[in-house]
């Protein structure tokens, strides 16, 4: 079998990559009948010379690899016929600005497996930059708290080099006696957590959050029945809240109250309540000055969230009492941090974290015969046709493709 990684086509660039060349050379050593290829990169972390040293193939042509590896979307007119791809093509919550890429897909009988679509047999996702994400949104989270009270300036994640040196540089701050709420305790909300431990930040139990006050700064971590409540009043479970969550409505107001920052790194599911809403935001006494939303759904959860901002200006101001976006630097403003490709700040940590998970978890899958269904849960199309898994996804691939926008 042959296994090629792409080059990452998507603008703006992408430096990450499934594998770094130390984790291709461990994948040849463990399944010595698989061959490997790297398409050439000028943009990737790891260069072309770092894989070759390692006796792996540098080329520009991969039309003889039987699957093709990548990280973000691939241009349609970059798409190999008959090819196995894994990449994240963003279709699956039906996004109109990818349809066409789905159609090109089916239409060049092309096998996707999308990353989020890699599941074991609970539904569970088993990779992702979500850890990722969380690190470096919770880092940005801290650097916009400095920049709007004039208090720091720390370096952009981007010029440094993993998460020990964001933990060092934020640890040289001198912090007031604030309080900071984080969102979940999924792969995002504990990547957050190791960047605000690794400040040594105390962290308090929900109740002494909201009632008490501390002379240092302080964090508390939430799950869903912490921020939601049944709107009847009766007693809520978690069971209870994914299966009916349109009789919940959000409690997040009581956190609203007391928390400087609010630090996002939630999953939000379809049906869901809204968690910090316009009215929360609007409110004589809300406290939440600085909101960094790692999960980012655009018109989503965060009512604050307007939009999603970039690696370039990650920072802007949200004015409650309009509902629009101002210059951060607005006297009145929310400060807010909704960049949707967070991970790509630490492309060689990413890459290497990635790396690690995919080995343990779907390579295998291609030398055992999915003994485990890795490979047949995660794939969404075969044949030209939808896998019966993803059937859902047809009404949208048959709709009329709609102006493209880039996310």
């Amino acid at each position: 079998m042959k296994f090629g990684i792409i080059k990452e086509r998507k603008n703006p660039p992408d430096r990450r990559v499934v594998f770094t060349p130390e984790e291709l050379v461990r994948l040849q050593s463990e399944h010595s009948e698989a061959k490997i290829k790297v398409e050439t990169s000028d943009i990737r972390v790891f260069s072309d010379e770092q894989y070759a040293d390692l006796g792996i193939e540098v080329t520009a042509d991969l039309s003889d690899c039987d699957v093709l590896f990548g990280v973000k979307e691939v241009p349609v007119d970059a798409l190999i016929p008959n090819k196995k791809y894994f990449f994240f093509s963003h279709t699956i919550k039906k996004q109109s600005y990818n349809r066409k890429l789905l159609q090109a897909i089916l239409n060049k009988n092309i096998e996707l497996y999308d990353h989020e679509t890699i599941v074991d047999a609970n539904n569970k996702r088993l990779i992702g930059f979500g850890r990722y994400a969380g690190i470096v949104g919770a880092y940005n989270g801290f650097r916009a708290f400095g920049i709007k009270y004039d208090l720091f300036t720390l370096a952009k994640a981007e010029t440094l080099t993993g998460k020990d040196e964001l933990i060092a540089r934020l640890k040289r701050q001198t912090l007031p006696n604030i309080k900071i709420v984080l969102t979940g305790h999924g792969k995002v909300g504990m990547g957050a957590k190791e960047i605000i431990d690794g400040m040594k930040i105390k962290q308090v139990a929900i109740e002494d959050f909201l009632s008490k006050q501390y002379s240092e700064p302080v964090y508390t971590q939430i799950d869903v029945l912490d921020y939601n409540k049944r709107i009847d009043g009766s007693i809520s479970t978690k069971s209870d809240f994914y299966k009916n969550p349109q009789k919940y409505t959000s409690d997040f107001g009581r956190f609203s109250k007391v928390a400087d920052i609010f630090m996002a790194g939630h999953f939000h599911g379809n049906g869901a309540p809204d968690i910090l809403t316009r009215e929360m935001l609007q409110a004589a006494d809300n406290k939440i000055q600085v909101v960094a939303d790692i999960s980012c759904d655009v018109d989503g959860p965060i009512a604050c969230t307007l939009k999603a901002s970039t690696i370039a200006e990650p920072f802007f101001g949200y004015l409650p009492s309009e509902h629009i976006e101002v210059p951060y630097t607005h006297p009145a403003s929310i400060m807010v941090m909704s960049v949707d490709n967070l991970p790509c700040e630490l492309p060689k940590d990413a890459s290497e974290g990635f790396g690690e998970m995919f080995m343990k978890y779907v390579i295998p899958a291609f030398f055992n015969g999915d003994k485990d269904g890795i490979l047949g849960r995660a794939k969404m199309t075969e044949n030209g046709k939808l896998a019966p898994r993803f059937a859902y996804l047809q009404e949208y691939v048959d709709e009329k493709q709609e102006t493209l926008a880039s996310k």
